[in-house]
């Protein structure tokens, strides 16, 4: 009898570090980094898999450690991420986001030639597989307030990282 897997490995290499946000899983491709995923409710998605490093992961591993220290302002790693082109673009937008700037789900669809594109724009940033590398924590409603974030536990994960960055925003 063949049995499937109902939860699929993000890459053959997976590396958690602690944070103070909770644990981060890292997955790489052998060559990049292709997942991040924030501890939530004290699971990540591939607990029970053997951790088996490799040197993007360790590089990851590091630039998480300065970032939470406050030295690292930019990551400096390579990525691949998998998405439609909307996602993508969306994605190199976000990439583009130094330490403590912000910007809005509008702004992000007028940048990208969506102006009315709100609601799509909301799911690009929620889907976003590694969040933090890609800083979709700074994103805000146009109001400044905090309308959602996918990683971790949620608001209170995102209320922390714009702590940590100094970003200014009402909850």
């Amino acid at each position: 009898m063949i049995t499937r897997s109902t939860s699929v490995l993000p890459a053959p290499w997976i590396r958690r570090v602690e944070s103070p946000i909770g644990r981060i899983e890292l997955g790489s491709d052998g060559t990049n980094i292709v997942s991040l995923a924030i501890e939530r409710a004290g699971t990540l998605p591939h607990d029970g898999v053997p951790e088996a490093s490799n040197a993007v992961l360790d590089a990851a591993g590091s630039q998480l450690e300065e970032y939470f220290a406050g030295t690292r302002h930019s990551f400096d790693l390579p990525v691949s991420l998998s998405g439609t082109v909307f996602q993508k673009q969306i994605w190199a937008a976000l990439a583009d986001l130094a330490w403590g700037e912000v910007t809005s789900y509008g702004e992000l669809g007028f940048r990208t030639g969506r102006p009315t594109a709100g609601r799509a724009v909301g799911g690009a940033v929620g889907a976003n597989p590694v969040p933090l590398i890609v800083p979709c924590h700074r994103v805000l409603a146009s109001n400044g307030r905090i309308t959602g974030y996918s990683g971790g536990n949620g608001i209170p994960t995102k209320v922390w990282l714009l702590d940590h960055e100094g970003i200014g925003h009402v909850a």
